[in-house]
């Protein structure tokens, strides 16, 4: 079941963008922690249940792929954001699944 966030059941703006695409029912991964937030043709994007860190695999206008890890950390001023480029869409989700497994909740 698909459900797009855009607005409230009252007609107010949702605290996600509109075009934000949330998958329900049987979406978590790599331990629960990890919900599938984003799918389209270009992005693909998970975020973790405390909502402190994503993934995010990204097509490039070349047609190589970006994965990119971004984690608040709980100490000021401090976070984890690593980006890496590959060839095949295929091995960025490979890596996307390993940082999810890597920095799961425990």
């Amino acid at each position: 079941m698909l459900c797009v966030l855009g607005h409230t059941a009252i007609g107010r703006a949702a605290a996600r963008p509109p075009n934000r695409v949330v998958l329900t029912a049987g979406t978590a991964v790599s331990g629960m922690n990890w919900t599938l937030g984003r799918e389209d043709d270009v992005i693909t994007e998970w975020e973790r249940s405390d909502g402190y860190a994503t993934v995010r695999v990204r097509e490039r206008a070349d047609g190589g792929f970006v994965v990119r890890l971004d984690i608040m950390e709980q100490a000021a001023d401090e976070s984890t954001y690593e980006r890496e480029r590959y060839d095949a869409r295929e091995a960025a989700l490979d890596r996307a699944a390993e940082w999810r497994t890597a920095h799961d909740l425990e």
